[in-house]
């Protein structure tokens, strides 16, 4: 069976350097409207982010007619977003922001779209200047939610930058349903889904074998890629990586406070995760409210902030608070501009706004959490590629290397970052980029 960048023996095993592997089977699927048809296009195409008055126009008569509540005394943002700074937020953005020089900002760097598996699949493509002795790697960069493909642009120059010999060509594209990526027409449109459809958009790019990175569900979708396709991915970077359950990790968390280097945890793991239930259960439950919502019940939740750009402001930003520090609840701005300007932050706002896809995007989480993310097959698979993990101190969930290891069966790096949360590329683009280029280095031996 030939899976278009390596042969595998049979249609589950494949082989991956010295070794075969169990992958999970790539499937196929069709999730535009109606019928699939005989046969599909499959150019690329260029595309430019676009705008016009009357979208301003609209914009602006919807925030003039916004109706907001007063928050309580002194509750910051532990509430959510405190309206009383969403006020000064939503005056910048109806009086100060200017659209029309974001969408030049995004049109800066070259954009595409394709049809893949009924979709029109959007992407940057972004190539590092000709060097002479210079290796060029591809590298595909995927998102989560609530971000964007915008949540790389600060990290893109510094990519494409040579690296002593090398330099990376980026790919980054927009999951289906979010931003410029048509969402799915049908039911069940999941991360192996979203891996499939990016796979074949390298093998339609030309490229045998990349390296991939991701955070959010961009980590999962990522994995699943390195599961599908061992053979062509050369080496998988993530910044965000969730353990698996089992005996060994309920053993390492009732030893490792006091025995840490029998369960293989450093001083720094214990410090990341314990108290445990305080720092990875009643932490994540005050958080976590979105996420039951939105893996129910998305289209009902969605209608407001499909409606309101206020509220879908207040939405959005609010994670880009909480989820940069948790100790931003306790300020009365949020920290929203400690790591972000407005205009890069309301940019992101804008890609949802523009494009209507706050719901379809929201609907990712109920296809992937319909069932017991542990029976999932992705989850009794082992990823056996060449792995390296960015472990940023304020992400929302810390996980070990001992346990990262339990699934990732390769890791060739792991590193406490000093500073920095769940969105790296957005906060701390050189902090990503250094580890991202010492990992490749790593894995092409240079």
């Amino acid at each position: 069976l030939w899976l278009g960048c390596g042969q595998a023996t049979d249609s589950n095993w494949v082989c991956c350097g010295s070794r075969k592997v169990k992958t999970i089977p790539l499937g196929e699927g069709w999730w535009g409207a109606g019928e699939k048809p005989l046969s599909e296009d499959q150019k690329i195409y260029p595309f430019t982010v676009q705008t016009s008055d009357k979208e301003i126009e609209d914009l602006y008569e919807r925030i003039d007619r916004t109706r907001y509540t007063d928050p309580l005394e002194d509750s910051r943002f532990h509430y959510g977003f405190n309206s009383t700074h969403l006020k000064k937020v939503v005056s910048y953005w109806r009086h100060e922001f200017d659209w029309k020089k974001q969408v030049a900002v995004l049109n800066q760097y070259p954009h595409f779209k394709t049809r893949i598996e009924g979709l029109d699949v959007h992407f940057i493509h972004v190539r590092p200047p000709h060097r002479e002795n210079q290796k060029v790697l591809p590298l595909m960069m995927v998102h989560g939610w609530p971000g964007s493909f915008y949540e790389f642009y600060k990290i893109l120059p510094l990519l494409t930058q040579n690296h002593d010999g090398i330099a990376f060509e980026v790919i980054c594209p927009s999951i289906p349903g979010y931003g410029f990526s048509e969402a799915s027409h049908k039911q069940g449109f999941n991360s192996f889904a979203a891996a499939r459809i990016f796979l074949t958009l390298m093998e339609r790019l030309g490229f045998s074998q990349f390296y991939l990175q991701g955070g959010d569900w961009g980590s999962l979708i990522t994995t699943n890629m390195s599961q599908m396709k061992p053979h062509c991915v050369k080496g998988l970077h993530l910044n965000m990586c969730m353990s698996t359950r089992g005996f060994k990790v309920l053993l390492s968390l009732m030893i490792g406070p006091y025995l840490p280097f029998l369960v293989g945890f450093s001083r720094e793991d214990v410090r990341r995760l314990f108290p445990f239930f305080e720092k990875n259960v009643y932490s994540i439950l005050r958080e976590s409210g979105y996420m039951h919502i939105q893996a129910t019940k998305p289209d009902t939740a969605g209608c407001g902030v499909n409606d309101s750009p206020v509220g879908l402001a207040a939405y959005i930003l609010e994670k880009f608070s909480s989820w940069t520090d948790m100790k931003n609840r306790d300020l009365v701005d949020g920290g929203l501009e400690r790591k972000f300007s407005l205009d890069d932050l309301l940019t992101n706002v804008m890609i949802y706004w523009t494009t209507g896809s706050v719901i379809s995007s929201m609907r990712f989480y109920k296809e992937n959490l319909q069932s017991n993310p542990d029976n999932r097959v992705d989850a009794k698979t082992g990823i056996f590629v060449p792995t390296g993990l960015a472990a940023f101190p304020d992400e929302l969930m810390h996980t070990p290397k001992s346990w990262a290891q339990i699934r990732y069966r390769d890791i060739r790096s792991y590193t406490f970052m000093p500073r920095g949360g769940h969105f790296p590329a957005f906060e701390e683009p050189q902090l990503l980029a250094n580890d991202i280029v010492q990992f490749v280095k790593k894995v092409e031996k240079f």
